[in-house]
């Protein structure tokens, strides 16, 4: 067997169903917190209220000023208002962009972070945070980024509307994907991506057609809990640097970014990712799984083009120069021709093209 370095990353996760009623407070308790801020984006301020409900044995606040993208200008403002109140736990309620601002307040405070994922995102479970300032993301990695608890409700994502649970579902996935190929790739982590695709990929048909499906919904949290712990115990490659790049260059939507570029990564590197490529086309049923990716978009009703997006076509060339200014790591060779053709067809919503 190849040599390989595993690190568990440690974190405590509850999983189940009406959770949050009692094991928030529980987790507070257990930690020993007395002024816990709950995080949210404005539109799901009203999920905080409730939460804080729950909480009437502390001395509970709330910010509601969670943005996609996680700005620098948002995580001050946030921090002076975790300063005034002598905040000392952190209560994520939401997806990737209220959990990256906890992250990001961690980052500076090492307060105590419990994140409450309301969607696949998968960020609750991973050591690193993307903030976005002047228009570029960048990314870090820290022992404080990571939250020290999640709770998974299953029941937070049954109202998650299935345009969402689509996108935020595939943009799992692209966690399990680059990890399968990373190079800090090994057998344990392997093993969590394929099952993580394996869940989503069967999961996301079912909830779309019944997004009541209790049972798709637990099959497809399952699955964005293990697709995030593969992102947070190896490295990404060039989709993550792709879509980080798009996302702070234009702004665009972060799940909806990551649908469309997967399938096009994936073809890119798939000259070089023979085991990636065989361990996601059993995990999906399929010899061609880049193919299989954008298919199960297009099924999901997903976007699969970034001029949908909002993207102008000749922000390409802006994409591509800050691909080749801070290069990450990748199993293939980063090549203008081949990323320009890669870019043009996310752009243009076609097919991937293995070349």
């Amino acid at each position: 067997m190849t040599p390989f370095v595993y690190t568990a990353n440690p974190v405590r996760v509850q999983f189940g169903s009406d959770l949050l009623k009692t094991a928030v407070a529980e987790e507070v308790t257990r930690i020993g917190a007395k002024r816990p801020m709950i995080l949210t984006t404005p539109e799901q301020e009203s999920d905080g209220r409730k939460l804080a409900e729950y909480l009437t044995a502390f001395e509970c606040s709330i910010f509601h000023g969670a943005r996609m993208h996680t700005p620098v200008d948002t995580t001050l403002r946030a921090m002076e208002d975790v300063a005034r109140r002598q905040t000392d736990c952190l209560i994520a309620l939401g997806g990737g962009s209220t959990i990256g601002l906890a992250k990001a307040i961690a980052l500076r405070t090492d307060l105590h972070q419990i994140a409450i994922p309301t969607t696949y995102a998968g960020s609750e479970a991973t050591p690193i945070l993307g903030e976005t300032e002047n228009g570029v993301k960048t990314t870090q990695s820290s022992p404080r980024i990571q939250p020290e608890v999640i709770i998974y409700d299953v029941d937070l994502t049954l109202s998650l509307p299935p345009a969402l649970s689509a996108t935020s579902g595939i943009n799992a996935i692209a966690h399990a994907v680059e990890g399968l190929y990373s190079k800090q790739a090994n057998p344990i982590i392997s093993l969590i991506a394929e099952e993580g695709i394996r869940a989503l990929a069967s999961g996301l048909p079912q909830l779309i057609n019944d997004p009541a499906n209790k049972e798709a919904r637990s099959n497809a949290l399952y699955g964005a809990w293990l697709c995030g712990t593969t992102l947070g115990a190896v490295g990404m490659a060039i989709h993550h640097k792709l879509c980080h790049a798009l996302g702070g260059a234009f702004d665009l939507p972060h799940s909806q970014t990551h649908t469309i570029i997967l399938p096009h990564a994936l073809a890119y590197n798939a000259p070089y990712v023979s085991d990636a490529l065989m361990r996601i086309g059993r995990a999906m049923g399929t010899d061609n799984a880049p193919l299989a990716l954008y298919e199960l978009a297009r099924s999901l009703g997903a976007p699969t083009a970034l001029k949908d997006l909002g993207m102008p076509r000749h922000g390409i060339d802006r994409i591509v120069e800050l691909t080749f200014r801070n290069q990450y790591w990748n199993p293939a060779p980063l090549e203008e021709t081949r990323l320009r053709g890669l870019l043009l067809r996310a752009w243009e919503g076609q097919p991937p093209v293995i070349d």
